[in-house]
């Protein structure tokens, strides 16, 4: 039987305009890398012992056409000036035999902060119920961050965050944020240049700036799709 629970995890995002709906959406996942694969929306879990690669580590698994899993945040306007937001949370276990949880968000009027915090704060909680840790859903999330760092049983959480002003003009513009999941391809391990620590080993609550990583900025805006 094929094993189809993927082994690493790569995050990425992307924003897109154009003057229809449907390719602006293309846009965003070409900004995101993402737009050459058969993209199939899972839900929320993050497989035991799944390993966090950089976004170029990831692509380098993959092949064009391929059918690959994601967990995506999308969120779409053509009103000018509207501030929009799609967020992906993540919360890692420190047991690399438990699952993890992945959050989708999506908002309007929301800064990429509050939005990124939302999506963070919901994949910590479900992963913390899950986990039998007590906490006060009412309190802020910092203070429910400092519960799970000493309760000593999820290792790290983060977001990523795309967020965008509406083109001015009334193009559609989309936002998308996706955690992108890969199978094992068996290539050597050698081979998986740019892969990031294990989550196991990262300090709890240490927000990944996903800004830094290299090819992740930037907008499409298919100027040539009409």
């Amino acid at each position: 039987m094929i094993d189809i629970v993927p082994k690493k995890i790569f995050f990425t995002k992307g924003v897109g305009y154009n003057k229809e709906q449907l390719a602006s959406f293309e846009a965003a996942l070409r900004a995101a890398g993402i737009a050459q694969f058969n993209l199939v929306h899972v839900s929320s879990i993050l497989p035991p012992g799944c390993r966090r690669v950089s976004r170029e580590a990831g692509l380098g698994f993959l092949k064009p056409g391929e059918i690959v899993f994601c967990v995506m945040a999308r969120n779409a306007t053509n009103e000018p000036n509207r501030l929009l937001a799609a967020s992906i949370g993540c919360a890692f276990p420190a047991d690399p035999d438990q699952y993890g949880y992945l959050s989708e968000h999506h908002s309007f009027g929301e800064t990429e902060e509050k939005a990124g915090e939302y999506a963070e704060d919901l994949a910590a909680s479900m992963l913390a119920t899950t986990l039998g840790i007590e906490f006060d859903s009412e309190t802020a999330w910092d203070e429910r961050a400092e519960i799970y760092k000493m309760e000593g049983k999820i290792t790290k959480t983060m977001n990523i965050t795309q967020s965008a002003i509406a083109n001015k003009d009334g193009l559609w513009t989309t936002v998308v944020a996706a955690a992108v999941l890969v199978l094992d391809t068996g290539k050597p391990e050698a081979e998986t240049v740019g892969e990031l620590p294990p989550y196991q080993n990262v300090v709890a609550n240490d927000h990944l700036n996903i800004n830094k990583i290299k090819g992740l900025n930037g907008a499409n805006g298919l100027d040539k799709i009409i």
